[in-house]
């Protein structure tokens, strides 16, 4: 299965019986990444009952002295909980079905083969980002996952599969699928339920997989030339946690049998075509902010660039999504003293006002016009975290979901960090995990620092 298809039906760890499902369960490492005060209140939350939290490292704490020591202890975690019985085992593909707002979403647990993976511009593999990788962001990854006992998923995959082949036939049956997890998430989650799929609805859902990678109905479906390498998964959130896992397996194969496990990455399919599947934009907070932005973009843009004041920022967020449902590429700047202003390209050097902006801001804080930056889920996160302080923000419209996969195929990766599937409370909670490391350590990490 491995070779054809590029994935395999996983072997899984899940919380044991009796585990509180809304202490076990926290969000995706990378969200509220400037909001320390929210990792505070899961862990008030938590206390000493088990939790994923002590299993990951939350981007909040990225940089700080206690990094290395905050390392040390998800490794020994990992094992400790190990050694305590404090999983399940369960082999086979896994239905999840998360409500959330009044929708529910349903996806596929597999795990993916990451030598069909390559997040580099210009991919061709089976499995492709849908966002430029931040290089820069991977080594704090890869220092937890070498070493690690275990591998816990936030990374949620995207299909296209607008005849629902795939999934939706195992939604439509889970009344009848053997229940695996069940409960409410923590700090406005939702709700998230797990069901086994069974050898036989499991087999067919592999079949149906394959049929979208055949590569005369991906030339069909995109319009490419028949021999065009089919795009099968397309990575949508946790791409930087699967390049991670990708670096360190490359580092680390040629001395490790071809079915290590550190070969496989766990992951949540979905189809793009779900109804409940939303993207939301990801917005960028300039920090230390001491410089001038607007007189940045006038340098760069000059006569081309069109800056209007408006009274409030839900006047910003309508006139931004309005104007980029035109084609046009508008954004809106979000500072202190409820300053807000919608600013407008002509002429644009890129489609996207996401490819437009970036080179301004990367080149705003080299220059030293701000501290650094971080990257934003929520309209409402990013108006509060800007109220106040020497803070900037720059709001974008969310990119349309159902230009997404065309536009991979025939243009590569969105710039980074473009946009989110859902707001920050409806990521991905951890729950399942899988062993990637054998007799008792981690041969990949082992030999990927040799």
């Amino acid at each position: 299965m491995a070779e054809a298809s590029g994935f395999r039906l996983p072997r899984l760890l899940l919380p044991r019986q009796g585990i509180d499902l809304r202490k076990w369960a926290v969000i995706a490492c990378d969200q509220h990444t400037a909001e320390p005060d929210y990792w505070e209140r899961v862990a008030r939350i938590v206390g000493d009952a088990p939790s994923t939290l002590h299993l990951i490292l939350p981007e909040a704490a990225l940089g700080t002295t206690d990094e290395p020591l905050r390392i040390a202890r998800i490794q020994q975690a990992m094992r400790r909980y190990l050694e305590q019985g404090l999983f399940a085992a369960h082999d086979g593909a896994v239905l999840v079905e998360r409500n959330v707002g009044g929708r529910t979403r349903h996806g596929l647990m597999l795990e993916l083969d990451l030598e069909h993976y390559d997040h580099r511009a210009g991919s061709t593999s089976l499995i492709r980002p849908t966002e430029g990788t931040i290089v820069a962001r991977l080594a704090p990854r890869i220092a937890v996952r070498r070493g690690a006992a275990l591998e816990l998923p936030h990374v949620i995959v995207l299909i296209d599969d607008p005849q629902r082949t795939v999934i939706e036939p195992l939604a439509a049956v889970r009344g009848a699928l053997p229940m695996l997890y069940d409960g409410e998430l923590m700090c406005g989650g939702g709700h998230v339920a797990g069901f086994a799929v069974g050898a036989a609805r499991g087999a067919r859902a592999v079949h149906a997989l394959r049929a979208l990678a055949a590569p005369q109905a991906f030339a069909a479906r995109y319009g490419v030339a028949a021999g065009t390498p089919p795009l099968l998964f397309a990575v949508g959130d946790g791409n930087h946690s699967l390049a991670a896992a990708k670096a360190i397996w490359d580092a680390a194969k040629t001395g490790l049998a071809a079915d290590h496990p550190s070969r496989w990455a766990l992951v949540e399919v979905v189809n793009i075509h779900d109804p409940a599947l939303d993207f939301a934009a990801i917005h960028r907070l300039l920090l230390g902010v001491t410089g001038d932005l607007r007189a940045a973009l006038v340098q760069t843009f000059g006569a081309r660039l069109r800056c209007t004041d408006v009274a409030s920022a839900a006047q910003l967020r309508a006139q931004v999504s309005a104007a980029a449902t035109q084609g046009r590429v508008v954004a809106g700047l979000l500072g202190p003293d409820a300053h807000r202003t919608v600013v407008e390209i002509v002429s644009p050097p890129a489609p996207l006002a996401v490819a437009t902006w970036q080179p301004v801001i990367d080149a705003f804080v080299a220059d030293g016009g701000a501290r650094e930056v971080d990257y934003v889920h929520g309209d409402d996160t990013l108006e509060r975290l800007t109220r106040h302080g020497d803070r900037l923000g720059v709001h974008f419209a969310p990119l349309g979901k159902a230009e997404l996969m065309r536009r991979v195929v025939h243009d590569g990766p969105t710039p980074r960090k473009t946009f989110s599937i859902g707001a920050a409370h409806e990521k991905r909670y951890y729950i399942e995990s899988r062993r990637i490391a054998t007799d008792g350590h981690d041969a990949a990490a082992a030999a990927g620092s040799a």
